[in-house]
């Protein structure tokens, strides 16, 4: 009886205390050249489907050097929307060689609207809305990371 008590008290007292399902992915480097001159952010990687399912929903805040990087096993069209997504993000599509097909800037928080790459892409970077602007970044710029 014991046991089963403490099993019960540690079903429900880890996801309390962030060891469970709740916890955020993993955070790796991720630089961003542009024109000679280099961005750097730690973002979060959504590796697996479940994580690129959630992605940053019902986040109200992103640190201005976070974001999320959703990399694909292999290049394909990519389709995002922001569906309980609170806040406005960037959204940077990427090819397989670190260049930009795209930039959405400052999607819609909640919207179903899709927001589509334009060719195949390796990689979706999400960060803050805003923020391609304020680096002043454009498809001429070159996203890495250290890759599995």
């Amino acid at each position: 009886m014991r046991a089963l008590l403490t099993a019960l008290a540690l079903t429900f007292a880890l996801p309390l205390a962030g060891c469970g399902g709740g916890d955020k992915p993993a955070t790796i480097p991720l630089t961003i050249d542009m024109a000679g001159k280099a961005h750097r952010f730690d973002v979060e990687v959504a590796r697996t489907a479940d994580e690129q399912e959630q992605g940053l929903m019902f986040r109200t805040s992103l640190p201005a050097k976070g974001g999320m990087l959703f990399p694909f096993p292999k290049p394909k069209l990519a389709s995002f929307w922001m569906k309980n997504t609170l806040i406005p993000l960037d959204m940077i599509f990427v090819r397989a060689d670190g260049s930009i097909d795209r930039i959405a800037e400052n999607t819609i928080p909640e919207s179903l609207e899709p927001v589509v790459s334009g060719g195949e892409v390796a990689a979706v970077l999400e960060l803050a809305g805003g923020t391609a602007a304020k680096l002043d970044l454009d498809e001429s710029a070159k996203v890495t990371w250290q890759k599995e």
